[in-house]
């Protein structure tokens, strides 16, 4: 799994082709925006209703394979929690044709680099190869989705590697958890959005093999699952390797999606939470997200850039520069992703590590001031937000080689039912107005929206 410390290791970038992703929006200007994002996408569906995304694009001679599956651990189900990321686990362990971790072998000893992750509202697995061993990656792929080795003693190897990844991740870790485990949990009413997803340990001892046997059965079927390529490749030679591998795999019934909205909040809520392993105190702020895709979104996206995005950001010209309270502010919106890669309930978050002489009220404070300050931006303003969001999405698209491209057009595939929607995200960011940043900060920063989550570190002292 992703946490905050790592999720942006694979959208980093690795390659020239971000740097020149990135060439044309850094010297941009909302008058002068430079050249429009067109992502080549190719879009079908098998008879089985598996989704199919092809983007090819020949900058260098690879290819990058993704399936993403449309199960979470939002939706994991109860009693079971950390369940989802116990079973991305499962997929490494073996398949119809492929022993135990020879899927990673495979991938390796070609010249490739894989990995998979968990994250709330889909699974994924990748790889990215050159581009002669697409259809080896498909095959791959598809093996796996047709049959994976479900036996118990894989998934009692699995439980003790995912378990001892919580002690050492969260339970033993300062910070562990904070905040992007831990501000759901206190932030969301509805379980599916505010259970642990870590899994608790007596969860994870709790599952049972026919447990994962059914999962795999129901939500790791072809009609709930999306395979994107991407890279050097002919369209032909992919549709014809997807059909001959994906096709003769048969769809299954996915049950209903639960209920997984929000009610509205109308009260703020404050926890403290003690950490024995911290030495320093730290706060997480965190306000309810407006729905996807409105207008009110997009301007949340900016929102976040004038806050909290850089050094130039009110915050951290505030709490760092100004006040001297903390070395940093985190921030953003999706800690164990973006704020494309979601599909459901989120809060827009930021947090920091600060002195121990340091009041709460007084970081608090600043945030105030800062959101107050909204009610006053300029087009100005508003034009240097869209170039650094503009920046940051040619990074997210660049960065991972390529991965984060692929992993945009997969979201929006098995979310939307609509991958070419990653060739409207700048225009919607154009749309914003002042009037509508200063309508929606009204709405969404509003106090009574907020969840405020401090870390106590006196315990350790005692």
């Amino acid at each position: 799994m992703n946490t905050k410390k790592n999720k942006r290791l694979w959208m980093t970038s690795t390659a020239c082709l971000s740097f020149l992703l990135l060439a044309t929006c850094i010297h941009a200007s909302p008058s002068d925006p430079g050249p429009a994002l067109n992502v080549p996408v190719v879009y079908y569906k098998l008879n089985n209703g598996l989704k199919v995304v092809l983007s090819q694009n020949k900058t260098a001679p690879t290819i990058a394979v993704g399936v993403y599956y449309n199960i979470g651990f939002r939706i994991e189900p109860k009693n079971r929690t950390g369940f989802a990321h116990l079973f991305e686990h499962m997929m490494f362990q073996g398949s119809q044709n492929l022993g135990k971790m020879e899927f990673v072998r495979l991938v390796q000893k070609n010249g490739g680099t894989l990995n998979g992750s968990t994250r709330f509202d889909f699974t994924n697995y990748f790889e990215v190869m050159p581009a002669h061993k697409l259809e080896t990656a498909l095959w791959a792929e598809a093996d796996r989705m047709k049959g994976l080795a479900i036996t118990q003693a894989n998934l009692t190897n699995q439980q003790g590697v995912v378990k001892n990844e919580v002690k050492v991740n969260v339970l033993n870790q300062p910070y562990g958890g904070f905040p992007w485990l831990d501000m759901p949990q206190y932030a969301n009413e509805n379980w599916y959005n505010a259970h642990n997803f870590y899994g608790d340990l007596a969860d994870l001892d709790s599952a049972k093999l026919e447990d994962v046997d059914s999962f795999f059965k129901t939500y790791y079927s072809p009609n709930n699952a999306v395979v994107v390529v991407m890279g050097d490749f002919e369209v032909a030679d992919a549709k014809k390797w997807v059909e001959q591998f994906f096709s003769v795999i048969p769809s299954s019934n996915i049950p209903a999606k639960p209920d997984i909205s929000e009610p509205k909040q109308e009260k703020e809520k404050r926890s403290v939470k003690e950490d024995k392993l911290a030495n320093k105190p730290a706060i997480a702020i965190a306000y309810k997200m407006p729905e996807k895709n409105t207008p009110e979104y997009f301007a949340m996206g900016l929102i976040d850039q004038m806050l909290i995005e850089g050094n130039d950001s009110k915050l951290y010209q505030s709490l760092v520069q100004e006040k001297g309270y903390t070395s940093a502010v985190n921030g953003g919106i999706n800690y164990l992703g973006n704020m494309f890669d979601y599909n459901g309930p989120m809060v827009f978050m930021s947090d920091c590590i600060y002195d121990s002489t340091v009041k709460p009220e007084s970081i608090i404070a600043e945030y105030d001031k800062a959101i107050d300050q909204l009610d006053k931006v300029s087009q100005a303003d508003l034009d240097l937000a869209i170039i650094k969001m503009r920046s940051t999405l040619y990074d997210i698209l660049g960065g991972g080689l390529g991965i984060g491209k692929l992993n945009i057009l997969a979201s929006f595939a098995l979310f939307y039912d609509n991958p070419s929607m990653i060739n409207t995200l700048e225009d919607n960011f154009k749309k914003v107005t002042p009037e509508l940043i200063q309508k929606t900060a009204k709405e969404y920063l509003r106090s009574t929206n907020r969840t405020i989550l401090i870390v106590d570190p006196k315990a350790s002292k005692s």
